[in-house]
């Protein structure tokens, strides 16, 4: 059994070399994994700021006296169930190839698109986090910030937002994680991420195990980082809430 583990290892070791060592293959991947966690990370912040703005207009909506229906709103938050209906209700690959191929043929930056795209479908999902957000703080937390005088806006930014925001903290981390491995789809649109350059590595070796395993290694050392981080954070937030 010792003989074969030697034996395993004189194989393995020249495709490990090939695919990480030889031309300095290695940089490529750090590469790849910059342009992943800069691609996350801004699909995110677009997504979060593009579904608090969803969520405020939906909420604002529904919580209308009955009466006194704004029309405007009214048009907005159908606008607002369009947009999250149909981005929840279709493949992120296919929503993808149309802002390549359809909304930016001319486009060559494709990363760039990624950005877009990402962040569009991204928002979609974080309008429903945060909405059922805002939705669990109780109504009279609201109704109270009304009769200090504070417009409705202003009571969600100072109230109701910074409440909500304990409670949507765990949702909004998994969004995280989903998108951070979701941007290996930019790879089929040519975006240079990861899973780009694992394949073109792959490709120029003619073996493409070693590069996948190597990147499946470093998607999961993220993603175990990261949840520790949002552990850590959550873990804080509930004791300040004990003092």
């Amino acid at each position: 059994m010792f003989q074969s583990l030697i034996d395993w290892l004189d194989r393995i070791g020249p495709r490990l070399q090939r695919a990480f060592l030889e031309g300095d293959r290695w940089k490529l991947y750090l590469q790849g994994l910059g342009t992943t966690l800069e691609l996350t990370v801004i699909a995110l912040i677009f997504g979060v700021l593009l579904g608090l703005i969803v969520a405020v207009i939906r909420s604002a909506h529904d919580q209308q006296r009955p009466g006194r229906r704004n029309p405007v709103l009214g048009i907005l938050n159908v606008l607002c169930q369009i947009y999250t209906t149909v981005i929840r209700g279709t493949p992120m690959l296919v929503q993808l190839f149309i802002w390549t191929f359809v909304i930016f043929p001319s486009q060559r930056n494709k990363i760039l698109v990624a950005f877009i795209g990402l962040g569009v479908n991204s928002g979609a999902y974080v309008a429903e986090i945060i909405r059922g957000g805002l939705m669990s703080v109780d109504a009279g937390q609201s109704e109270a910030g009304r009769s200090l005088g504070l417009s409705y806006f202003d009571t969600m930014r100072f109230i109701v937002i910074p409440q909500a925001f304990k409670n949507i903290l765990p949702s909004l981390g998994n969004e995280f994680i989903t998108l951070f491995k979701d941007t290996s789809l930019a790879q089929a649109i040519g975006g240079a991420e990861m899973l780009y350059y694992a394949s073109t590595i792959g490709g120029r070796t003619f073996d493409y195990m070693p590069p996948l395993l190597g990147i499946a290694a470093m998607y999961l050392s993220v993603v175990i980082v990261f949840t520790w981080l949002q552990g850590k954070l959550e873990r804080r937030l509930r004791e300040s809430d004990r003092r």
